[in-house]
């Protein structure tokens, strides 16, 4: 459940809209349940599992937010026991504003998408950098061939799952090919078939 998540949230300004909204009843009763974190379950950790990118937040040395893309294979963001979550941070443009942010304040927040089934899942931790070997081959995906420079671990606080509501549905190249490949075949049949059949009329 999103209580800690909630929880962390919601401020004073924030409860006095949604008393205004007529939904503070409502988010009163999620919050009267949060502790120091919200608790990953197998729902959380298969959806985590099943994703090939991320956005991950952090917060600039000059208070401003600020968001990077994480992509790979699907499995790139793995778990590594109890509400710890990492991923291996391969070589990029070399700027390490997310390693720097991190060193200075290790709060982040996580944002994984699924488009084709309009699912959102916002997670909440704080972050830390590894040079560990170790750790860094660890997360590593099996057979993922990107040079990695080290890994990051979250700690993960709270998360929510939005609703689906304003989601466009997005696929893959390789969700594509899979849905038309039956097509893509039935067409080879008919033209066998027919170049079969345009060759005993000829």
């Amino acid at each position: 459940m999103a209580q800690t998540y909630l929880h962390t949230f919601f401020g004073p300004r924030a409860r006095a809209m949604q008393a205004a909204a007529g939904s503070r009843a409502a988010y009163a009763r999620m919050e009267a349940g949060a502790g120091p974190l919200d608790v990953l379950t197998a729902r959380e950790l298969d959806f985590i599992a099943a994703r090939d990118s991320f956005y991950m937040a952090s917060i600039s040395e000059q208070g401003w937010p600020y968001v990077q893309h994480r992509g790979g294979p699907a499995g790139l963001l793995r778990h590594v026991g109890g509400n710890r979550i990492g991923f291996a941070d391969y070589r990029g443009n070399r700027q390490y504003l997310s390693t720097a942010h991190v060193a200075a304040d290790d709060r982040v927040a996580l944002f994984l998408m699924d488009y084709p089934n309009r699912r959102r899942l916002k997670i909440i931790g704080h972050a830390q950098a590894s040079d560990d070997p170790a750790v860094i081959a660890a997360l590593m995906p099996p057979g993922h061939t990107a040079e990695p420079e080290r890994a990051f671990l979250i700690d993960v606080v709270g998360f929510d799952w939005n609703c689906p509501q304003h989601i466009t549905p997005r696929f893959t190249e390789a969700e594509v090919r899979c849905a038309s490949q039956p097509l893509i075949d039935e067409i080879a049949v008919l033209r066998a078939r027919v170049a079969e059949l345009e060759g005993k009329a000829s």
